[in-house]
C-alpha cells in the first residue's frame, strides 16, 4: 500500500463519517458529535500528511506537524494550516471528555447544540481542505 492509497483511504473514511454528524446532532447527541468530529479531523489531517510524504505520529493532534511541514503543501492548503492546527488542538482537547467525561463532567449534559455545530463545521472544513489536496493531485 502506498502513502497515496492510504491517504485516499483516510479521506474516504473521514468523508463517510462526516455524513453521520447531522444524525447525531438531530438526536441531541452533542458530545458524540464532538468525539466523532475529532476522529474525522484526525483521519483527514493524517491523510494529508501521508499524501505529503510525512509519516504521521501515533498521537491524536497533528497540528504541530502540519505547521512544521507547511512548506510541503501547496499554497491553497498552506494558507489554512494555522486554522487546521487550531481545529485539531480544540477537538483533541475535547476527545476524552466528550466520550468518557469525568466525575464532575457529564458529557451528555455539558455539550451544547452550538458545540456540535462548531465541531461539524470544523470537521467539514478540514475534510474539504484535505479533499482538495489529496484528490487534486
Amino acid at each position: 500500500m502506498t502513502n497515496l492509497s492510504l491517504a485516499q483511504s483516510y479521506l474516504l473514511k473521514a468523508g463517510k463519517r462526516l455524513r453521520i454528524l447531522p444524525v447525531l446532532a438531530d438526536e441531541s447527541a452533542y458530545s458524540d458529535v464532538v468525539r466523532e468530529a475529532q476522529e474525522i479531523v484526525e483521519l483527514a489531517l493524517k491523510g494529508m500528511l501521508r499524501h505529503a510524504g510525512i509519516e504521521p505520529p501515533k498521537w491524536h493532534d497533528v497540528g504541530s506537524i502540519l505547521k512544521q511541514y507547511s512548506s510541503r503543501f501547496p499554497e491553497s492548503v498552506a494558507q489554512h494550516v494555522t486554522r487546521l492546527a487550531e481545529i485539531s488542538a480544540w477537538l483533541r482537547k475535547e476527545r476524552e471528555f466528550s466520550f468518557y467525561g469525568d466525575i464532575d463532567f457529564i458529557p451528555t449534559e455539558q455539550y451544547s447544540h452550538e458545540d456540535a455545530i462548531r465541531a461539524m463545521k470544523d470537521a467539514e472544513f478540514v475534510v474539504s481542505v484535505a479533499r482538495s489536496f489529496i484528490s487534486g493531485t
